[in-house]
């Protein structure tokens, strides 16, 4: 295993693979994100169908290939919840028994009147709402007075919106890191706009900021083993930077590719960990099928140029955190399978089955790279490794 000196690990953010055995208690049967943008017909990955996507377990559509060029599988979610923070939390080996609280009829009072006394300002909405609308329909309130806009969702998340003309970014930040002491919830996120009524628009100056995991990672592992663990896009934040030795913000995930590039021509050793968001903000969330069918085109276009640039003792994971189907019912995350593909030199293409856990990716990675990391997950490493 030592052979290997890099490894990319790629989240396509909300590519899931299908309802997993459990989906009724989250309201999620029949979701299914992959066929949602399979019956677009404009789904067109052939470099992910080469490493074996429609090869996967109970995937009954799109072209299967004869012989995959990397080793295939999906894999089940055993944390209880479907959110960002608990997927990667998994994916990283920590397994989360007990959900994150949620707050669907808004937040307790006590929690707003404290963030209003330490910022100086009044909130307005405290609703479960899509962020896209609540700026259109609180936007100009928010101008007008000042107010912070904040609001919730199915996931344990208090986000706060505000104009970046009436509240800098900065200051928002700063706004954020109070909520954060105050909310027990998974992320806070700073949800900074622009424009005029009634075309608001979010800026990239989103920032989450999570609590830090409950327990010891693998990038907390590898770290204190003197390997590189770099985090491109949201991983810095999901993690609240435990475990990393180096980070990158991006603006999406043309950004975010391109940043993965950046250091993929740097001589690290250790761990490059990616999230592409756009897939789950931009087009999950939306249910904008055809944004992310194309989004998929676009990054599987871009996979079929790095896959070249990747020396002999790299290898490259991709899967997700969780679902978002474009196809299904309300706009939150659905319960859904993960798919992982797992393509490099030194890779034995083969079907690697439905997985029990996120985790498996964890201890596999702390295999390849010879560290002790004891985690609920489920090595492949010596399967899958020449």
């Amino acid at each position: 295993m030592r052979d290997i000196k890099r490894v990319f690990l790629i989240v396509l953010d909300s590519f899931g693979a299908g309802q997993l055995p459990d989906a009724e208690k989250f309201g999620d049967v029949g979701a299914y994100t992959l066929k949602s943008c399979y019956d677009t017909g404009k789904l067109n990955v052939p470099c992910m169908q080469s490493m074996g996507l429609f090869n996967i377990d109970g995937i009954n559509f799109g072209n299967k290939v004869a012989e995959p060029i990397a080793a295939y599988g999906k894999m089940a979610e055993i944390s209880a919840g479907k959110d960002t923070t608990i997927g990667h939390w998994e994916i990283s080996g920590l397994v989360s028994e007990n959900p994150l609280p949620v707050y669907p009829d808004g937040f307790p009072e006590e929690f707003i009147t404290e963030l209003s006394r330490q910022t100086g300002r009044k909130v307005i909405c405290n609703k479960t709402y899509s962020g896209t609308q609540v700026i259109h329909d609180y936007g100009r309130e928010h101008i007008k007075t000042g107010a912070l806009i904040v609001y919730t969702s199915a996931d344990s998340v208090c986000q706060i919106a505000a104009h970046e003309d009436i509240v800098p970014v900065d200051e928002l930040y700063r706004y954020c890191e109070m909520a954060r002491k105050i909310f027990p919830v998974g992320r806070i996120i700073a949800r900074p706009f622009e424009g005029e009524y009634p075309d608001f628009k979010r800026t990239a100056n989103r920032h989450d900021f999570s609590l830090e995991p409950s327990g010891k990672t693998i990038l907390d592992a590898l770290k204190e083993k003197g390997f590189d663990t770099l985090s491109v896009g949201k991983i810095y934040d999901i993690f609240a930077g435990c475990g990393i030795s180096d980070m990158v913000r991006t603006t999406g995930n043309a950004d975010g590719m391109s940043k993965t590039d950046m250091f993929a021509k740097t001589d690290f050793r250790g761990l490059c960990f990616t999230n592409l968001v756009d897939f789950d903000m931009l087009y999950g969330h939306r249910r904008d099928s055809e944004g992310y069918t194309q989004a998929l085109n676009e990054f599987d276009s871009w996979l079929s140029g790095f896959i070249k640039t990747m020396n002999d003792d790299d290898i490259l994971m991709i899967t997700a955190d969780h679902g978002c189907d474009p196809g299904f019912k309300g706009t939150d995350h659905t319960r859904e399978y993960i798919p992982f593909l797992m393509y490099g030199n030194k890779v034995v293409p083969h079907d690697l089955g439905v997985r029990k856990s996120f985790a498996d990716i964890a201890s596999t990675i702390a295999d390849i790279f010879d560290v002790d990391y004891k985690t609920k997950g489920c090595s492949f490493a010596n399967q899958t490794i020449k």
